[in-house]
């Protein structure tokens, strides 16, 4: 039995597609320092990540404002998230908090949904639903690095 030369076109079409959305979303689970994984009553000790900020990537490329209509300030390395965050269940509350010793930082968090959330140093939210958030810790000025410690609290 022989396909019409069209409609295996189009089936490849198709293909690629998918090749592509799935190469995209093995893209977007790489962080540049890993990923923190996290279940309610967690602990603390284990929520912690090690970076290094600074760039001239500028992280309002990523968002201008996130949902509480606050300014996402900084600049990273590249565009790839410096953590990936992946919460197995919902959150209420969640703080992140970022220990640079004394260099100026920022926060911007991309949910699952799209949602952006922004800090600077420190971000406190609540309404944390379960899925994959790319976190990008940027130097409040441009090209300035230093090294810090990321940690998630309840």
């Amino acid at each position: 039995m022989f396909l019409n030369p069209m409609r295996q076109f189009k089936h490849a079409k198709y293909l690629a597609w998918i090749a592509i959305l799935s190469a995209t979303s093995v893209f977007a689970q790489t962080a540049n320092f890993g990923k923190i994984s996290l279940a309610p009553g967690f602990d603390p000790g284990t929520a912690i990540a090690t970076g290094s900020t600074g760039g001239y990537f500028s992280l309002p490329s990523l968002a201008n404002r996130d949902r509480h209509n606050n300014f996402c300030l900084g600049y990273s390395g590249n565009q790839t998230p410096d953590h990936i965050l992946t919460l197995e269940r919902d959150f209420p509350k969640l703080r992140l908090q970022v220990d640079s010793r004394g260099t100026p930082t920022t926060l911007v968090v991309r949910g699952p949904s799209g949602t952006v959330r922004c800090g600077n140093t420190s971000l406190e939210d609540t309404d944390w639903k379960a899925g994959n958030y790319s976190v990008w810790v940027g130097a409040k000025n441009e090209g300035v690095q230093s090294d810090y410690t990321l940690s998630v609290r309840e």
